[in-house]
């Protein structure tokens, strides 16, 4: 019970860092725009980068877990 509300906040969580990062190009490289710039991320980027990255691997722990009990 208690496993299956953790994996429901975690969920949400990953969402919600997934939803607030931005794109640069979006679909404008689908019609010729810069599709071809790389750049580093920094600051809250990077943080929110990892954050999202932490939260899918913790989803995929409980979700095995979750299937185990």
């Amino acid at each position: 019970m208690i496993l299956n509300i953790i994996q429901i906040i975690i969920s949400i969580l990953l969402a919600l860092a997934i939803l607030v990062q931005q794109r640069g190009s979006g679909l404008s490289s689908a019609f010729g725009g810069q599709g071809a710039v790389f750049r580093t991320k920094r600051g809250l980027e990077k943080s929110l980068h990892i954050a999202t990255i932490v939260l899918a691997v913790i989803f995929l722990i409980t979700a095995f877990l979750n299937i185990i009990y």
